[in-house]
């Protein structure tokens, strides 16, 4: 039988609410404290992709990492309803060096 992956997105309600109408699954958080835990169980649920705002990803760096190189699920940071704060495609080019061994960013 195959596996059946979600992909979730995690963040304050005004940033994350519109993932909900492209049928993503969306959990709410509004701290870092809030996220880690969802994170965890989204992680335990063998759940593919999760998005997360980088405000709340730059308060669960440790947890974060713990996922770095599984090989599910992927974390993505996203910008939230504030901007980009640059946390993501610091990530981003930190993983594509890893891969490629040079920044081609």
């Amino acid at each position: 039988m195959q596996n059946t992956y979600k992909i979730a997105v995690i963040g304050d309600r005004d940033s994350i609410l519109g993932f909900r109408a492209l049928g993503l699954e969306t959990h709410f958080a509004d701290t870092p404290e809030q996220a880690g835990p969802i994170l965890y169980r989204l992680a335990r649920e063998e759940t593919a992709v999760v998005y997360i705002t980088e405000d709340l990803a730059n308060g669960i760096a440790e947890d974060i990492d713990r996922y770095k190189d599984s090989l599910t699920p992927a974390v993505i940071l996203i910008p939230g309803k504030q901007g980009s704060l640059g946390i993501g495609m610091a990530s981003l080019k930190s993983a594509v060096e890893r891969a490629v061994g040079a920044d081609i960013l």
